[in-house]
């Protein structure tokens, strides 16, 4: 496995990591504990050494499994761990005082069993509190050893700015894939610009590049693309036009179509690191395997092309609702 670094900060991770959440949280019930501890340890066989969680997710069960699972990979690995949602009657609230800040670092140490946090990003950018007075704590807690390296998820290129005045931000994440462009109107340039790495969540649109979703397809309440207008089943077979783009490049390449929405985001810029999450071990291997991929210069140019000539139909977020409010704040 190749590696990648994340901007001008050094902190180098392999070019593909494993975003941990649909372990325990979002994609319908929890898998088996043994089996994803199993799953992670095999991602680290084949190189992997960026592993993804958050406190919210679970919450706080992901995190134990993460830390559990990475234990014997201590100075290995790198992990990156999330804060500033809460869950409260049910629902997720942002939080980001600096007293909740303190109290979700010393949480996330204990459940990751770790000294220090690797990277360490606000999960939602928090309106009523100042970002230069997270960017204030987070120093602290970076003099304090507690955590290397800071980063935030979702944020609007505002608050990144102002934010990395104060404490230079090492990476920012948020959803970019063939379906999703959105971050190369801004977000890009100004990552490029201020030397900060890009760490892309579902890479895979959320498991539609994979060309194993259709208009058929159903998806359980506890499944949160149930409640996505992208995953209605009008969206899903207008968007299909997408799918069989990938697949007659993978067909070129002897590739899978996963492995090319991997390789496209790969292709983008060196400092830019996806995340694709998986439960199953087929799926792990396919996705590691992306990196051996190889698209020419004219062929990415090529794919670019086409793809701007395509609508995607359907909101990543349902209207309205508290997940579209968050987005690049």
């Amino acid at each position: 496995m190749q590696k990648r670094q994340l901007g001008k900060s050094g902190l180098e991770v392999s070019a593909i990591g494993l975003g941990c959440m649909g372990m325990s949280h979002g994609y319908g019930p929890a898998s088996d504990k043994k089996e994803m501890i199993s799953l992670i340890h095999t991602a680290i066989d084949r190189g992997v050494t960026f592993f993804d969680t958050a406190e919210v997710y679970g919450p706080y069960v992901n995190e134990e499994l993460v830390g559990e699972a990475l234990a014997p990979f201590k100075e290995k690995v790198v992990i990156a761990t999330k804060f500033g949602i809460q869950m409260e009657n049910g629902k997720q609230v942002l939080d980001s005082k600096p007293e909740r800040i303190r109290q979700s670092v010393d949480g996330s140490l204990k459940r990751l069993n770790v000294e220090t946090i690797d990277l360490y990003y606000q999960h939602r950018v928090d309106p009523n509190v100042p970002i230069e007075e997270v960017a204030g704590v987070v120093q602290d807690l970076i003099k304090e050893g507690k955590i290397k390296h800071w980063g935030l998820s979702e944020a609007g290129v505002q608050t990144i700015r102002c934010a990395h005045a104060i404490q230079p931000v090492t990476a920012i994440q948020s959803e970019y894939s063939m379906m999703w462009r959105n971050s190369e109107e801004e977000l890009l340039p100004t990552l490029e610009e201020l030397g900060i790495g890009f760490v892309p969540f579902a890479p895979l649109g959320k498991g539609f590049l994979t060309g194993k979703i259709d208009k058929n397809t159903t998806f359980d309440s506890s499944d949160f693309r149930s409640t996505v207008p992208r995953f209605q089943p009008e969206n899903l077979e207008a968007n299909q036009v997408l799918v069989e783009l990938i697949k007659k490049i993978a067909a070129e390449k002897d590739a899978t179509p996963a492995q090319i929405a991997l390789v496209w985001v790969l292709a983008q810029k060196p400092w830019i690191v996806p995340i694709p999450g998986t439960t199953k071990l087929e799926r792990l291997e396919e996705n590691i395997g992306a990196a051996n991929v190889e698209l020419t210069s004219g062929e990415l140019r090529d794919l670019n092309d086409t793809l701007s000539t395509i609508k995607i139909s359907g909101d990543r977020y349902p209207v309205g609702s508290d997940f579209a409010k968050r987005a690049g704040k």
